[in-house]
C-alpha cells in the first residue's frame, strides 16, 4: 500500500476542525465472548497496543517527517518510547508547571485557535501489530487511544485514517478496511498544541503524546455499540424501574438482558428493555451496592455474538424541594477535586487510582469533582464500587482569557468560548464525548461545563444539551462572574468565597442549591478554618458543602546534579512561563501519602458530631442512610497517653437525629489530667478499610484536682536548696548540684546550660543564645498576602534585637529571690515604632529555669507572625516526645483532627516536607515535651499551663532560604521554639485571604510563660 497523505497539518489551527473519521461517542462499556469470559475479566475482542512505539519528534509543524507514516519509511533506527506515556516525562521537551497563562504566553504572539510556530513539538508513533487472531466474517476491528493530548492524526499502513481533538475521552479510528493479512503499521501524529488547546488552559503541568492506554477492539458482526441505563426509583423508594436501552450495529440481531438476582428485563413499547425491582439496594456512598446485568447479543441465526456485563446503581439524584437529594436525602458534598496525577504524571494506572479512592473514603471523603477534564474510564467504575459522588466535569478552561477580561478590563466580547460560534462544535463534541461514555455510572451525579471560562451562549447551549439527553443536574461556576445567562447552571456555584461571605449570599439568595466548586486551597502549610464551612453547611440546607483544592501535590520526581530526588515544581525544568510552587495543593503528598492536612480533613468530614461531657456523650448522625448501629461505638479513658480505662457502647442514631448516651466508664477520682475519647469504628472490613478503622471521634479533655503534670507552678517542683550566683565581669553563673547556667553580658542571653555531674562539668545542652522570636519561614499562604513584605520588620526584630554589645552595657537585670536566681534582659526591637521585649528566667536550685517572656505590641505595627522563644541544642539532641495535640502538626486554626497524648519522633522528620519549604511541624496544645539524645539525656520543657511547640533541625531562616527540601543545609543544631502561639495557617486561599481574626496573635500585652530543666539518661 502507498502512503497517501491527504491530512493537511495547517488544520490543527481551524477550531472547527474538531475531529475527522472519528467513530460516535458510546458507553464504556466491555463485550465478552460468552459469560465465562465475562467473568473473567479477559476479552478475547481487545488487543493492547501498549508497550514500546518507535518515536520521533518534531520541534514544530516545519520539522515534521512528510513521509512519516509511509510504510517504506525505515524506523528501526528512530528512538523508542513507552506508550502511555508523556513526551516531556520521557526526555522530550521539558515539563512545564503554569497556572493560569497559556504555556505560550509571552513567547508567542497568536490569536485564539492559533498555534506556536516555533514550539509546537509533535510527537511521530510508529509501530506494527498483527492481529491475535483473524477478523471472522462480518466483524470489524477500530483503534480506540483512551488519550492523547492535545489531538492525534492517524494512518495505517500508509492509509490516512482520521482526526481527534480532546485530550482526554477516546479517540476512535474503524481500521477495517486499511488492513492487511499478517502485519500492519499503525502511525500516528500527536500535537503538543492545536486550536482545542485554547480551551485546555488547566492548572496543571503542561504534557503532551498518549498518554492512556491504546486498544484494538473486534467488533462482531452483530454488536451492542451502546449502552444506556437509567433508573427511577418511586418517591417512597419501596420500587425502581430500570431501564436498558441498546442500540445494535449489525442487521437481524437479537438483545436480552437480565439482572443478577432479579429476573429477565422485558421489552417496553418504546425499545427499551424494562425491569421493577422491588425494595431495591439504592447506590449511595455509604452503601455502594450494583447490581449485575448482563446483556446477550444474538445474530439472525440466533448464535452468540457478545456478552455485556454492566453493573447498574439504582439510585435517585436531582434536585428535590430546592436542594440537591440522593435517595431523597439531603446531600452534603464532603468533596475534594482531583487532577489524575501522579509520579508518572496524568499516565493513569488502576492501581494508584484505586488507591487514591481508598484513601478518599478512608478520610471521610464522600464525593470528587474531576478537576477539569474527564478521568480515565477506569476511575469511575472504582467510585461507583467504592461509592463515590463524581462532578463530572468536561474538559474545558480557558483561564488566561477570562483573566484578561477580570484584570485588564477586556470586553466578554473576548472570552472563550463565549458568544463564538466558531467554538460551539468544539464544546458541545466535549460535553458529548464526556456524557456518552460515563453516563451509566450510577457515581456520577452532576456534569459540568467545565471551569474558570467566562459564559455566554455556547457554554448555556452545552448545559442545554446536557439536559436534552439526561437529567442529572448540570454545573457550571462561571456563572458567577458573567451571570448573564443564569439558565447555564442549575446551582449556584462559588470559587474560594469565605464561609461568612457565603452565609451572607444566601441570606438573599435562594433561588439554587449552592456549593463551593473549589475551596480550601490547601497549597503547603494551609487548610485553616475550614470547619467554619462544615458548620455552615449545617445551619443552612441551600449550602450543600464543596470541594477542597486539591487532592495531591502535582510534582515530578527529579535529580539534582548531586543526584539527589526530590519533587520538582514549577520552573525546575527550566520552563518559562511558570508558576512556581503553586502546584503544591494537595491534601495528599506527590507521592500520595497523606500530609498533615488529612488528619484535618477527616475529622471535619467525618459523618457523626460526638460531644463528650464528663459523665455523658451526645452523638449526632450527619449521614445520610446508615445508623450509628452500624458502627462500633468505644469508650476510653487515658491519662498522658496511657489508656487506663475502655468501654463500649451499643447506639443507634437514626440518620439526621441525636441522642445521648451515658460514659461506660467511671473517670478515675485520683488527682491528674485526663482525656475521654468517644469514637465510631467499622465493624467489619470493607472495600477500603479494615474492621476496627476510626470513622469518627470526639474528645473531651478535664482535669481532677491538682494542675496537669507539666505546669510550672513551683509547689509542684521538689524544694532545693538555692543556687549559687557568680556575677563577672562579662558573664553571670548560676550554680548547682549537677547544673550550671550561664548568662552573657555581651551576647544578649542566656548562653549556656551544662547539666549534670560529668568529669567536664555537665552535658552541654545549649549551642547560642536563648533569644525572643517573633518571625517563621512563611507559608505559602503568608507569601500569598504579601506576608514577609508587611511584616519585614518581625524578621529584623528576631534577628537583630539588641539587649548589650561590646561597647556598652547590657541592659539586664540580676536579683536574688527566695530559693532562686531572676535574670532579665531587655530587648531593643528595630520595629517601627522601637518595641522592646523583656526576657526573664528564674533558676532555682534543682537547675529548673522559669521563663517570662513579655512585650507590649502597640497598634499600628503589622502583624507578628508568632510569639515564642527561640533556642538551639547540639544536633544529637534529635528525639522529640511530647504530651500536647497530635500526631500529625497542627496550628490554632487547624487543630480538629488533632487529640491530646503522648507523642514521639525523630526532629529531623518533624519539618513536613511540602514541595517548597516553609513553617511547619508546629504541635499545640502542649504540657511538656523532652529533647533528648539517644541515651534519653537532654532538656524537659513545661507549659504553663500549656504552650505551641516547635522542634526542627533547622532556623526559620534556614527553612526560608531553602526552595525544596533536598536543599536544606546539613544538621547541625537542634532547633527549639516554645510558643505562647504561632498564628493560624489561614486557608481560604493562597492568594490574599489571611486567617480568620480570632485566629492571630493580639495586640496589647502579651506573656508567656514556660519552664524547661535538664534530665538525665532514662
Amino acid at each position: 500500500m502507498t502512503f497517501d497523505p491527504v491530512f493537511a497539518i495547517e488544520r490543527i489551527a481551524d477550531p472547527t476542525f474538531v475531529s475527522e473519521n472519528r467513530r460516535p461517542a458510546h458507553s464504556d462499556h466491555r463485550w465478552f465472548a460468552d459469560l465465562d469470559e465475562a467473568r473473567s475479566g479477559v476479552s478475547a475482542f481487545e488487543q493492547s497496543l501498549n508497550g514500546l512505539w518507535k518515536f520521533f519528534c518534531a520541534r514544530n509543524q516545519g520539522q515534521v517527517l512528510p513521509d512519516f507514516a509511509d510504510p517504506s519509511r525505515d524506523v528501526s533506527g528512530w528512538d523508542d518510547i513507552r506508550v502511555p506515556s508523556h513526551l516531556q516525562l520521557e526526555g522530550y521537551d521539558r515539563p512545564q508547571y503554569v497556572n493560569v497563562g497559556y504555556a505560550w504566553d509571552g513567547q508567542e504572539d497568536i490569536e485564539p485557535g492559533q498555534v506556536p510556530e516555533r514550539d509546537n513539538p509533535i510527537g511521530c508513533y510508529v509501530r506494527t501489530f498483527a492481529l491475535d487472531c483473524p477478523l471472522a466474517e462480518g466483524e470489524r476491528l477500530s483503534v480506540t487511544f483512551h488519550g492523547a493530548e492535545s489531538a492525534i492524526a492517524l494512518w495505517v499502513n500508509g492509509r490516512y485514517i482520521g482526526y481527534s481533538t480532546d485530550s482526554f475521552t477516546p479517540a476512535e479510528f474503524d481500521l477495517t478496511d486499511a488492513l492487511v493479512e499478517g502485519e500492519n503499521r499503525i502511525a500516528a501524529q500527536v500535537f503538543s498544541y492545536s486550536a482545542g488547546s485554547w480551551l485546555e488552559d488547566q492548572d496543571f503541568f503542561r504534557f503532551s503524546g498518549i498518554f492512556r492506554d491504546v486498544t484494538l477492539y473486534r467488533r462482531p458482526g452483530v454488536h451492542a455499540e451502546d449502552i444506556r441505563v437509567t433508573t427511577a426509583v418511586a418517591d417512597d423508594l419501596a420500587s425502581a424501574q430500570v431501564r436498558v436501552r441498546v442500540e445494535l450495529d449489525g442487521a437481524g440481531g437479537a438483545v436480552s438482558a437480565r439482572i443478577e438476582g432479579v429476573g429477565e428485563l422485558a421489552r417496553d413499547a418504546d425499545g427499551a428493555f424494562v425491569v421493577q425491582v422491588e425494595e431495591p439496594r439504592l447506590w449511595s456512598p455509604e452503601h455502594p451496592h450494583l447490581y449485575d446485568l448482563v446483556i446477550e447479543v444474538r445474530d439472525a441465526a440466533g448464535a452468540l455474538t457478545e456478552v455485556v456485563p454492566q453493573r447498574v446503581g439504582i439510585r435517585r439524584f436531582g434536585i428535590e424541594n430546592g436542594v440537591l437529594s440522593l435517595n431523597g436525602d439531603r446531600v452534603v458534598f464532603n468533596g475534594i477535586n482531583r487532577h489524575e496525577f501522579g509520579l508518572n504524571g496524568r499516565v493513569p494506572s488502576r492501581e494508584l487510582t484505586e488507591s487514591d479512592i481508598r484513601m478518599l473514603k478512608a478520610h471521610n471523603v464522600n464525593a470528587v469533582r474531576t478537576s477539569h477534564y474527564p478521568n480515565d474510564s477506569a476511575f469511575y467504575a472504582l467510585a461507583d464500587e467504592y461509592g463515590l459522588m463524581v462532578i463530572d466535569e468536561m474538559n474545558l478552561e480557558t483561564h488566561a482569557r477570562w483573566s484578561r477580561i477580570r484584570l485588564h478590563g477586556e470586553s466578554l466580547d473576548t472570552a472563550l468560548p463565549g458568544d463564538h460560534d466558531e467554538w460551539r462544535p468544539a464544546a458541545l463534541d466535549r460535553a458529548r464525548s464526556m456524557l456518552e461514555r460515563d453516563k451509566n455510572h450510577a457515581s456520577v451525579v452532576i456534569w459540568s461545563c467545565g471551569n474558570e471560562s467566562s459564559g455566554g451562549t455556547v457554554l448555556r447551549d452545552v448545559a442545554d444539551w446536557f439536559r436534552s439527553v439526561d437529567d442529572r443536574p448540570v454545573h457550571y461556576e462561571g456563572v458567577h462572574w458573567d451571570p448573564r445567562y443564569p439558565e447555564t447552571t442549575d446551582i449556584a456555584s462559588q470559587m474560594y468565597t469565605p464561609a461568612a461571605a457565603v452565609e451572607d449570599y444566601l441570606r438573599t439568595n435562594r433561588d439554587k442549591p449552592f456549593i463551593v466548586c473549589e475551596y480550601a486551597h490547601a497549597m503547603g502549610n494551609s487548610f485553616g478554618g475550614v470547619g467554619e464551612y462544615i458548620e455552615l453547611a449545617y445551619r443552612d440546607e441551600l449550602f450543600q458543602g464543596g470541594f477542597i483544592w486539591d487532592f495531591a501535590d502535582q510534582a515530578i520526581l527529579m535529580r539534582d546534579r548531586y543526584g539527589r530526588e526530590y519533587f520538582g515544581y514549577g520552573g525546575d525544568n527550566g520552563e518559562a512561563p511558570h508558576d512556581q510552587d503553586f502546584s503544591g495543593n494537595g491534601i495528599f503528598f506527590a507521592d500520595h501519602t497523606p500530609s498533615p492536612k488529612a488528619q484535618e480533613m477527616k475529622r471535619l468530614y467525618q459523618g457523626f458530631v460526638v460531644d463528650v461531657s464528663e459523665s455523658s456523650f451526645a452523638l449526632t448522625n450527619r449521614l445520610m442512610s446508615t445508623s450509628s448501629a452500624e458502627y462500633e461505638t468505644r469508650v476510653s479513658i487515658s491519662r498522658e497517653g496511657r489508656i487506663l480505662t475502655a468501654g463500649v457502647v451499643d447506639t443507634d442514631v437514626a440518620p439526621g437525629g441525636s441522642a445521648v448516651y451515658p460514659l461506660p466508664v467511671a473517670i478515675p477520682a485520683a488527682a491528674g489530667e485526663y482525656a475521654i475519647v468517644v469514637s465510631l469504628h467499622l465493624r467489619t472490613e470493607t472495600a477500603w478499610a479494615p474492621a476496627g478503622h476510626e470513622v469518627a471521634f470526639g474528645e473531651h479533655v478535664l482535669r481532677v484536682g491538682e494542675p496537669a503534670a507539666g505546669a510550672t507552678a513551683p509547689a509542684a517542683q521538689v524544694a532545693a536548696p538555692a543556687p549559687r550566683l557568680v556575677e563577672g565581669t562579662l558573664s553571670i553563673g548560676v550554680h548547682g548540684p549537677g547544673f550550671h547556667v550561664t548568662f552573657s553580658r555581651i551576647f544578649n542571653g542566656l548562653t549556656s546550660y551544662r547539666f549534670g555531674e560529668t568529669r567536664t562539668g555537665g552535658r552541654e545542652l545549649l549551642s547560642g543564645a536563648v533569644t525572643p522570636n517573633f518571625w517563621h519561614a512563611p507559608t505559602a499562604n503568608e507569601r500569598g498576602w504579601g506576608g514577609p513584605f508587611e511584616e519585614g520588620q518581625w524578621l529584623l526584630a528576631s534577628r537583630y534585637g539588641r539587649a548589650s554589645g561590646f561597647h556598652e552595657p547590657a541592659d539586664i537585670s540580676v536579683e536574688q529571690v527566695d530559693g532562686g536566681v531572676r535574670i532579665g534582659y531587655r530587648y531593643e526591637l528595630p520595629t517601627t515604632p522601637v518595641t522592646h521585649c523583656d526576657l526573664s528566667y528564674l533558676v532555682d536550685g534543682a537547675g529548673r529555669v522559669e521563663v517570662t517572656q513579655r512585650m507590649h505590641v502597640p497598634e499600628g505595627l503589622p502583624q507578628m507572625p508568632e510569639f515564642a522563644t527561640m533556642l538551639a541544642m547540639p544536633a544529637d539532641y534529635d528525639r522529640v516526645r511530647w504530651y500536647g495535640d497530635g500526631p500529625e502538626e497542627c496550628y490554632v486554626d487547624r487543630r480538629e483532627g488533632a487529640r491530646l497524648g503522648v507523642y514521639d519522633r525523630h526532629v529531623p522528620d518533624m519539618l513536613t516536607p511540602y514541595i517548597r519549604p516553609q513553617e511547619a511541624g508546629n504541635r499545640t496544645g502542649v504540657r511538656w515535651a523532652e529533647i533528648t539524645d539517644a541515651r534519653g539525656a537532654g532538656l524537659r520543657f513545661e507549659g504553663d499551663p500549656i504552650m505551641e511547640f516547635s522542634a526542627l533541625s533547622w532556623t526559620p531562616a534556614e527553612i526560608e532560604s531553602a526552595l525544596h527540601p533536598h536543599e536544606l543545609p546539613p544538621i547541625h543544631r537542634t532547633i527549639v521554639r516554645p510558643a505562647l502561639m504561632r498564628r493560624g495557617v489561614a486557608g481560604d486561599d493562597s492568594w490574599g485571604s489571611r486567617p480568620l481574626d480570632r485566629y492571630l496573635l493580639p495586640t496589647g500585652d502579651l506573656e508567656f510563660r514556660f519552664a524547661f530543666r535538664g534530665i538525665q539518661n532514662r
